[in-house]
């Protein structure tokens, strides 16, 4: 059963609006999307219908490189009910391409495929059974190339370029064209700073390509419309950066391509990337009827991004009495055939590869790599969870050289508030991490071999390997494992990372009604509950209605980051604060004379009324509106970053930084290699909490992934072919609820001054310290060095 704790030491500021409104801030109430979703009544974007729609079909790549000699569609179009199919050649507009950052992924493939499952054709049925089946007539003619599938074949001399001419930004500073971006970080002398050093330790770790594995796979509806537009209804992360994609490669202005967001089944940076959104509207356009696609899971593996795959290079030193004098590392990740968000993952492992440690001389460089593997991308935790397997890593090996505990080595060596960044950027707001790792250490912890005490009423699912029946305890030994990271929290290195909310305060029906509406993306965050207190709070209000989102209004940004709360309720919080004050305006026109509070007091917005801070009401705010409105649109900023120098990797490159430490309590079955993690017990500072019960959900979640990476989660690509093997849930497994352990959550509130209501992006953190934390205890338990991730049975018991 789940567990938390609330801290708030004695005297922290928490910058929290003192309000009391019923559902505001602090408050868990219930999401109003929840009872919908769990009854299984909620509409998500595959149960979209329109009357005569079409049902569209991608035809993908069989091979991972090779030249497309010739495509036959004349079969495909013969067949009744199929009203169009399409290749890169009927493309409406000179643009053909799109991307996040580099514009380097066709729409459909122009004469070459550079990875598995790359689309190069689309129909249009009247129904997906024959979608299908013509598609599956088209006749593409092959001429395979040589791959491209590591750091080795990549950047060896004649490689095959993966893209030849590249233009794009990045290509002036690295030293090959496969290399998507380069990032180092130079701070101090390395080499001097090694000579201080009593013991050394290095390390590789190889971390593997993991799945977002969002349950509601990839589908939208596109809808023709009159004026010669299109109407998109679809499950994204991000509306306004679909559409600036989008309506390019249509050959449409974006006013015309109206976008609304519908009922997304998950999303962990999987929804960030370009799907199916252009090829639904492709079909729409070209047949002038409603087309709907949606990906059965088969597909789903190839239509989206993935985790990258890793290499960590690390060189750690550390004095006799634990004090580390230098890192060095080189990452190298790999980031499949095309861009998507490469370069900023390649910046966020870079700039957080040294963990939340004291470290003033370090030399750090990290790559991301072109190859003829599947395309990665944002996932949650995006750079940092690679690094920080590497470095919890090395943390584990110092401590075991010097003879010390682990947790009291990671405790001497925290950063704090006002530590030193390795690229010169100070940390300005509170950063507990010495006290995290004592809290998780602090707990008790969970009974040993409980199956045994249990007698003839034992569990086998309290067993390694469960249900399977394997074992019965013989040879099962318990391991405890610690680690703890730092993540960023929304978009760095200099990007105009806004967001914007519009607020519509009336009175409805006698009672005052705010309206919230912003293109946020509700993926499963619960960012629409979030909305609703703060409007609460600000405006007073018992009634909030949260307006579908779409690109009516301005942008929100991404639903990735850990951003949301922080910016769109930002963005929220700041534009309720300017319909307060012109409603307080109204007030004092209309209402002035009656009173001097009105013009002297601090006036608040209280249960529908406006009441001083003394608690004296002045006014209703349903007679102050009566038939007016207010109506306001604002955006909102964070405090500014700035790039990585490209030499030196100095620079103010993040907003915001979060914390998380973990406890695992693993038992192995150390002769069949079967792992039971027993408990994942966390503690993680949020700021503050505007909704507990949300706040806790999201750290299990996130500790529940970082545990999947650890122990099963994996895509297989064979490297001779570069194919995908395990495209399907029978094959690529992730954590059911007989696989996830007791998560005790500990919550701290040290309030970041600069955040709204002093809060901390929370989501992502708990991904990265999951993951070592398990590792670190199967170490434990068996008494071998794992560098890698997951890890798996064979590889616990040398049978490999």
């Amino acid at each position: 059963m789940a567990q938390n704790t609330r801290t708030v030491p004695a005297g922290t500021p928490t910058n929290v609006t003192q309000k009391h409104n019923k559902g505001g801030i602090g408050e868990s109430i219930l999401r109003p999307d929840g009872t919908l979703k769990v009854t299984g009544e909620f509409a998500y974007s595959s149960d979209m219908w329109h009357e005569d729609m079409l049902w569209g079909q991608t035809l993908r790549s069989t091979v991972a490189h090779a030249e497309i000699v010739s495509i036959d569609i004349s079969e495909a179009l013969a067949m009744p009910g199929v009203y169009s199919v399409l290749t890169y050649d009927d493309l409406p507009a000179e643009m053909k391409n799109y991307g996040l950052e580099i514009q380097d992924t066709p729409v459909l493939a122009n004469g070459r495929v550079r990875h598995h499952g790359e689309p190069v054709a689309l129909v249009a049925a009247d129904h997906p059974e024959t979608a299908r089946r013509a598609a599956a007539k088209i006749k593409i003619d092959y001429r395979e190339l040589p791959l491209v599938t590591d750091e080795a074949s990549a950047l060896a001399p004649g490689a095959p370029l993966i893209h030849e001419g590249r233009d794009d930004h990045h290509i002036g500073h690295v030293p090959h064209p496969n290399i998507v971006h380069r990032q180092p970080i130079i701070r101090g002398n390395v080499e001097e700073a090694r000579k201080r050093a009593d013991v050394i330790v290095e390390g590789e770790y190889t971390f593997g390509m993991q799945d977002q594995a969002f349950l509601g796979p990839e589908s939208g509806l596109a809808v023709p419309s009159e004026d010669g537009g299109v109407e998109l209804y679809v499950a994204t992360q991000w509306l306004h950066s679909d559409l600036q994609q989008i309506a390019p490669v249509l050959g449409l202005p974006p006013e015309k391509v109206r976008m609304t967001l519908s009922g997304v089944g998950g999303a962990f940076g999987g929804r960030e990337d370009i799907s199916m959104q252009i090829h639904a509207c492709l079909l729409a356009l070209a047949t002038n009827k409603p087309v709907k696609i949606v990906y059965n899971r088969f597909e789903s593996f190839f239509g989206h991004v993935h985790r990258h795959p890793a290499k960590l290079y690390y060189e750690h030193g550390a004095t006799k009495d634990g004090k580390l004098t230098h890192m060095k590392c080189k990452i190298v990740l790999d980031g499949g055939a095309y861009a998507s968000a490469s370069p900023a993952v390649v910046g966020n492992a870079s700039s957080l590869s040294v963990g939340p440690y004291v470290l003033e001389d370090v030399d750090i460089e990290a790559i991301a790599l072109y190859t003829n593997n599947p395309p990665c991308g944002a996932m949650r935790g995006f750079g940092a969870v690679q690094a920080c397997f590497a470095y919890e890593a090395q943390m584990d090996k110092l401590a075991a050289k010097l003879g010390m505990d682990p947790v009291e080595f990671r405790q001497l060596n925290a950063m704090e508030q006002g530590t030193i960044m390795p690229t010169g950027q100070v940390v300005d707001a509170p950063a507990p991490v010495a006290e995290l790792l004592r809290r998780v250490k602090a707990r008790p912890l969970p009974p040993e071999r409980q199956w045994e005490s249990a007698g003839e009423s034992a569990d086998v699912r309290a067993l390694p390997g469960g249900l399977s029946n394997t074992t019965h305890g013989e040879g099962v030994v318990r391991g405890v494992g610690y680690a703890v990271g730092i993540k960023n929290v929304g978009f760095s290195e200099g990007f105009d990372d806004y967001s914007t909310a519009r607020v519509r305060l009336e009175v409805i029906n006698g009672e005052p009604v705010a309206m919230v509406h912003t293109a946020m993306a509700e993926v499963g965050q619960g960012g629409i509950t979030v909305h609703t207190q703060i409007a609460r709070t600000e405006l007073g209000v018992t009634q909030v209605t949260i307006h579908p989102a779409d690109t009516q209004v301005g942008s929100a940004g991404s639903t990735s980051a850990s951003r949301q709360t922080y910016m769109t309720g930002g963005a929220v919080k700041n534009t309720c604060e300017a319909v307060r004050e012109a409603l307080l305006e109204i007030g004092r026109r209309k209402n002035g004379s009656y009173h001097p509070a009105w013009a002297t007091a601090e006036l608040l917005l209280e249960g529908g009324k406006v009441v001083t801070d003394g608690g004296e009401v002045l006014a209703d705010i349903a007679d102050i509106l009566e038939d007016e409105a207010i109506d306001l649109e604002l955006e909102f900023r964070h405090a500014p970053t700035e790039p990585f120098d490209l030499v030196t990797g100095q620079g103010n490159g993040h907003v915001q930084y979060t914390f998380a430490a973990h406890r695992a309590v693993v038992e192995v079955d150390t002769e069949l290699g079967l792992v039971k993690v027993v408990e994942l017990a966390t503690a993680q500072d949020v700021g503050k909490a505007l909704n507990m019960l949300s706040v806790v959900g999201q750290i299990q979640g996130g500790t529940t992934q970082g545990l999947g990476v650890a122990i099963m989660e994996e895509i297989i690509v064979d490297p001779k072919t570069a194919k995908v093997r395990n495209p399907s849930f029978t094959d690529y497994l992730i954590p059911t609820i007989l696989d996830t352990p007791t998560i005790p959550v500990d919550v701290l509130e040290l309030a970041d001054p600069k955040a709204p209501y002093g809060l901390r992006g929370m989501g992502e953190a708990p991904t990265l310290s999951s993951t070592p934390a398990v590792i670190a205890a199967i170490r434990q338990a068996t008494g071998l060095e794992i560098n890698k991730t997951p890890i798996r049975p064979e590889a616990l018991t040398g049978t490999l």
